[in-house]
């Protein structure tokens, strides 16, 4: 770990924040190692169900990748290869929130986008700049937009660069909430918290199920959800389910 990444463990809730607020929470390659190490214990961890990312400070979210690292890279080559955030964002199994706070610029969009669900300050800011300095996103930018806002959005965004405020990342439903600063984070717990006592395998099953309907036809997708259907009502935790809507009482899931 390093301390431009904090990580922290409250019950089944696991908190990355990204921790370099006096440069705009840009990720440097120790961060992005950082943030590789933290999915891979919130993936192997039993008792986390539900992972809350944000940015410390009032400025930003994330601003992307340090500029100023990029030239440290030998090749293309080398840079194409490099342990990347966002990637290991979208491996995450667990569901995932993003609390935007400030800009998320160039891969802080990328990452808030790697993210489940999207909760914004009022004061947020959503941008890809990379055209501005001669390249394009490679964090799944244009994919992620274009499912997210429409194609003419996206193209708007990726072929001006220029950002967009929070109540219009609502509008084209980048985001599901907009909230004044103060309340994000208590705002992305609560959510979380709900998330957390739903039944865990079904909760991860659900987000695979998302994941794979993007890219998949329709009849396909709908035979894939009801695959997975299966195999989460074969589970302890449904069985659970069955006998405290029964019972009437509240289940108790344990991830089996």
């Amino acid at each position: 770990m390093t301390e431009d990444i904090r990580f922290s463990i409250d019950g089944a809730i696991a908190t990355i924040t990204l921790n370099r607020p006096q440069k705009l929470n840009a990720v440097t390659p120790e961060m992005a190692n950082a943030i590789v190490e933290a999915v891979k214990t919130c993936n192997d961890s039993d008792t986390i169900r539900c992972v809350i990312l944000t940015g410390a400070g009032e400025r930003a979210f994330c601003a992307g990748s340090d500029i100023r690292e990029l030239d440290t890279y030998e090749t293309p080559w080398q840079f194409r290869n490099r342990p990347d955030y966002c990637d290991a964002f979208r491996a995450l199994l667990k569901p995932t929130i993003c609390a935007v706070n400030g800009y998320a610029f160039g891969g802080g969009l990328e990452t808030a986008m790697s993210c489940d669900i999207r909760i914004a300050s009022d004061n947020a800011q959503f941008a890809a700049p990379e055209i501005k300095l001669g390249w394009i996103g490679g964090g799944g930018m244009a994919a992620h937009l274009l499912h997210s806002i429409g194609a003419s959005n996206a193209a708007l965004m990726l072929m001006t660069g220029d950002p967009i405020p929070a109540d219009k990342a609502l509008q084209w439903g980048l985001v599901s909430e907009v909230l004044p600063p103060e309340q994000l984070l208590s705002r992305a717990r609560a959510i979380a918290e709900i998330i957390a006592s739903r039944a865990p395998i079904a909760a991860e099953t659900a987000k695979l199920n998302l994941k794979a309907a993007v890219s998949m036809p329709l009849e396909k997708a709908i035979e894939y959800e009801r695959d997975l259907q299966t195999i989460c009502f074969a589970t302890a935790d449904a069985a659970e389910g069955r006998a405290a809507f029964k019972e009437k009482r509240p289940p108790v899931f344990t991830r089996r």
